[in-house]
């Protein structure tokens, strides 16, 4: 019996052009199985703060950006660490994804959490705290981490890693994506009404 596709977003929470999370992210991409459609969100720029007025007719980019998310089984998601939290464009995407409540986009999607900074300490921070304002907004959220420290010393130019227990921790959250992915979808396949497609 042949394994059904899992569609997985990917997406960077930096806007910088050479940005180190996404090249992280493309590392992620590169270790995801074969039954994978991957596709990477490449929009962040251009979703405007949110306002709760504008809930109900969103701008086209939240549009799109909610339509991506109803595409995916799967989302990982790269993020660097500004100032010890999360980067405003990403959070300000999210929050978007969180309303409304009943029909959220994120609600039940499956979601792991990667990050990497030039610091010592690997967007820590940052990613506990994406993981806490992802779950609350309904996501499943995959409970491990991947902090890559000092990246520039990380990465190499082939886009590897230089540490072979990152790439061991980076396989296990993949791992762990897909389960969940593959949970949600039996739960999703369970609750749907009968003939319903996705």
């Amino acid at each position: 019996m042949t394994q059904a596709i899992t569609r997985v977003l990917g997406i960077s929470g930096s806007l910088r052009r050479d940005s180190f999370n996404t090249k992280l992210l493309a590392v992620a991409a590169d270790g995801l199985p074969a039954r994978v459609e991957y596709q990477r969100y490449e929009a962040l720029r251009d979703i405007p703060p949110f306002n709760a007025d504008d809930e109900g007719t969103p701008p086209a980019a939240v549009s799109h950006f909610r339509s991506l998310l109803d595409w995916a089984d799967a989302v990982i998601i790269a993020t660097p660490e500004y100032n010890a939290s999360i980067p405003g464009q990403l959070k300000n995407a999210f929050d978007w994804a969180s309303r409304p409540v009943t029909t959220a986009a994120l609600r039940g999607l499956a979601v792991a959490v990667i990050g990497a900074s030039t610091s010592s300490f690997g967007a820590t921070w940052a990613q506990d705290q994406l993981r806490g304002s992802l779950g609350a907004a309904g996501a499943r959220v995959v409970d491990l981490e991947l902090a890559v420290a000092e990246v520039e010393d990380q990465l190499s130019d082939d886009g590897t890693f230089r540490d072979p227990q990152l790439l061991d921790q980076l396989t296990a959250i993949l791992d762990a994506l897909m389960a969940e992915a593959d949970i949600a979808a039996t739960e999703r396949d369970a609750s749907a009404p009968l003939g319903a497609s996705r």
